[in-house]
C-alpha cells in the first residue's frame, strides 16, 4: 500500500486503478460478484431502489440472485478498507485538514427478524416532529472542502451496536483514524492540529476531554438554553475554605448573564448578509458525578474552551435566523482563529449532502436484508462507489440532460459525475474474471412449508448514557 503525502502532485486516473485494485484485494469470500456490485451501482445514472435492478446493468455479468449471495455470504477485509481510504489524496480546509462526524440511521420499523437494531432519532415532516425509529444506525466520519460544495471524502464507517454510548464510540472512531492519517503522512507533526465538527447530539466538551492527547480540536454546536461558567476569580492566599472551581455563569438564553467578549468581529458574506461573531475565552460547562460522567475516577475535570456566538443577517431559506452557539476546545484564539471555527463548522452540512445522495441515489438504506453484517457490507460498498466518485470528477465528461447547465469540472455534483462514470470505465484495468456457468437452485420443493421460521428479535431500549449523556452540564436554579 503506497503512504502518500498531501502535497504530492496525484494523477487522477492511476490514483483511481489503483483504488480499484485494492478494493477488489480487500473482497477475501466472493470477490467478483461483489466488485461487480459496485461496478454497477457506480455507473448506473439512475436511483438505486432494489438490489435485483443493478444485475440488469452491462457492468453486472451475473444473475440476479448473486448479488444478494454476495452481500450475505461475501466477505470484505475492512481493516486494509480503511487504510486505503486514508491513503487517497484528502482535501484541505485553509491548509487544516477538517474532519465530520455524523450518525445516519438505517431505518428497519418493521424488520422483527433483525438484529441489534437501535432506536435512532429521526425528524418527521413537519417542524420539530423528532421521533424515535428502530434502525441500525451508523457512525460515518468525512474530510471537508473549503468552499460551496457538496463533495466529501468518507474515511470510515461504523454501525453502532444497542446501548452504545455514541460519544465514546465516535472518541474511538478518530482516534484510530488519526492513526491512520498519520502513517499515511496526511498529518505532521509541524501540521496545525485537525478540526473535529460535530453537532449537538454530540457532547463536545466530553469528546474533547477523551482526544485530549491527540493533536485534534473538537468544534460542536451547543443548544440554546446551555450555561457554561467562565475561569474562578483570583483567590487571595488569606482566604479559607475550598477554592472554586467555576466563575461567573454564562445563560446563552438570558443576554444579561453575557460577560464582555474577548473578541468581536463583522465579516461580510455572500450567503447570510453580514455576519457577527462574538467569542468568550476560557469558558466551560459544569460537570456533575451522572449520566456519561458517572464511572468517572476522582475529581471531575474543568474543560475549557472558546464559546462563539454567530448571528447572521438572513438565511438563503429567507426563513429568520437564529443565533448559532458553538464550543471549541482551544484557548487564547485571535479573531482569525475565532473566524477559521466557524467557517469550518458551516462546512460541516456538507455531509449531510452526502448522506442524502448516499441514501437517495446509490440506495444506500434500499436494500432489505435481514442479517446486519450484510448491511455492513453494503454500506462499505456504497462507501466504494461514492469515492470512485470523488476520484473521477476531473476525468469523465460531462452528460447534461436537456435541462442542464454545463459547468466547470471542478463544479460537477456527485450525480453528474455518476452520469459519466460509465465512459471512462474502458480506460480503467479490468479485476474481475469471467462468470462461471450455473444453473438456478433447485429452491424449496413445491407445497412444503417452512417448518424453520427465523427468530424474532425486540428493540432494546436505549442506553442511559446516551440518553443523558449529551448534556453533561448542571443548570443552576
Amino acid at each position: 500500500m503506497s503512504l502518500l503525502h498531501h502535497h504530492a502532485p496525484v494523477e487522477p486516473l492511476p490514483e483511481l486503478s489503483r483504488f480499484r485494485a485494492q478494493f477488489h484485494a480487500c473482497l477475501t469470500t466472493r470477490a467478483d460478484a461483489l466488485f461487480e456490485v459496485c461496478e454497477a451501482l457506480v455507473s448506473t445514472p439512475t436511483p438505486v431502489r432494489h438490489l435485483a435492478q443493478l444485475s440488469l446493468e452491462p457492468e453486472h455479468h451475473r444473475g440476479h440472485g448473486s448479488a444478494y449471495a454476495a452481500l450475505n455470504q461475501g466477505r470484505i477485509d475492512t481493516t486494509h478498507l480503511r487504510w486505503s481510504l486514508a491513503a487517497l489524496p484528502l482535501p484541505r480546509f485553509h491548509g487544516r485538514l477538517v474532519l465530520a462526524c455524523d450518525v445516519s440511521p438505517w431505518l428497519r420499523p418493521d424488520a422483527w427478524t433483525s438484529p441489534e437494531r437501535s432506536w435512532c432519532h429521526t425528524y418527521g415532516r413537519g417542524t420539530g416532529q423528532a421521533e424515535m425509529v428502530p434502525g441500525w444506525p451508523y457512525s460515518v466520519i468525512v474530510a471537508l472542502e473549503e468552499g460551496s460544495t457538496s463533495w466529501t471524502a468518507p474515511l470510515d464507517a461504523a454501525r453502532l451496536p444497542p446501548g452504545t454510548d455514541e460519544t465514546a464510540f465516535t472518541a474511538a472512531q478518530v482516534r484510530d483514524l488519526h492513526t491512520r492519517l498519520a502513517a499515511a503522512g496526511h498529518h505532521q507533526p509541524e501540521d496545525p492540529d485537525v478540526l473535529v465538527v460535530v453537532d449537538a447530539g454530540y457532547d463536545a466538551p466530553r469528546l474533547a476531554h477523551l482526544l485530549a492527547d491527540l493533536p485534534m480540536r473538537v468544534v460542536g454546536r451547543l443548544r440554546s438554553d446551555r450555561v457554561l461558567y467562565g475561569p474562578a476569580e483570583h483567590r487571595p492566599p488569606s482566604a479559607s475554605g475550598r477554592p472554586a472551581k467555576h466563575g461567573a455563569p454564562l445563560r446563552m438564553a438570558a443576554r444579561a448573564t453575557w460577560p464582555e467578549p474577548a473578541t468581536v468581529t463583522t465579516t461580510p458574506t455572500r450567503r447570510y448578509g453580514t455576519a457577527t461573531v462574538r467569542s468568550w475565552d476560557r469558558m466551560h460547562p459544569r460537570l456533575t458525578h451522572r449520566s456519561a460522567w458517572a464511572d468517572h475516577p476522582g475529581q471531575l475535570p474543568v474543560v475549557e474552551g472558546t464559546l462563539v456566538l454567530l448571528q447572521v443577517q438572513a438565511l438563503p431559506s429567507r426563513r429568520s435566523p437564529k443565533p448559532l452557539w458553538l464550543w471549541a476546545s482551544a484557548t487564547g484564539l485571535a479573531p482569525e482563529g475565532v473566524d477559521e471555527l466557524w467557517w469550518a463548522y458551516l462546512r460541516r452540512f456538507d455531509i449531510e449532502h452526502t448522506f442524502r445522495f448516499l441514501k437517495q441515489m446509490l440506495g444506500w438504506d434500499a436494500p432489505r436484508l435481514r442479517d446486519p453484517r450484510a448491511a455492513d457490507r453494503w454500506s462499505w460498498v456504497v462507501l466504494v462507489a461514492y469515492t470512485q466518485l470523488r476520484l473521477a470528477r476531473g476525468l469523465v465528461v460531462q452528460v447534461c440532460l436537456p435541462w442542464h447547465r454545463p459547468v466547470e469540472p471542478v463544479r460537477m455534483s456527485p450525480s453528474r459525475v455518476r452520469r459519466g462514470f460509465r465512459y471512462i470505465r474502458a480506460d480503467l484495468p479490468g479485476c474481475v474474471g469471467a462468470p462461471k456457468p450455473s444453473g438456478p437452485g433447485p429452491g424449496r420443493p413445491a407445497g412444503s412449508r417452512n417448518k424453520r421460521p427465523a427468530p424474532r428479535y425486540g428493540v432494546p431500549k436505549k442506553h442511559e448514557t446516551s440518553i443523558k449523556g449529551r448534556s453533561g452540564d448542571k443548570q443552576p436554579g
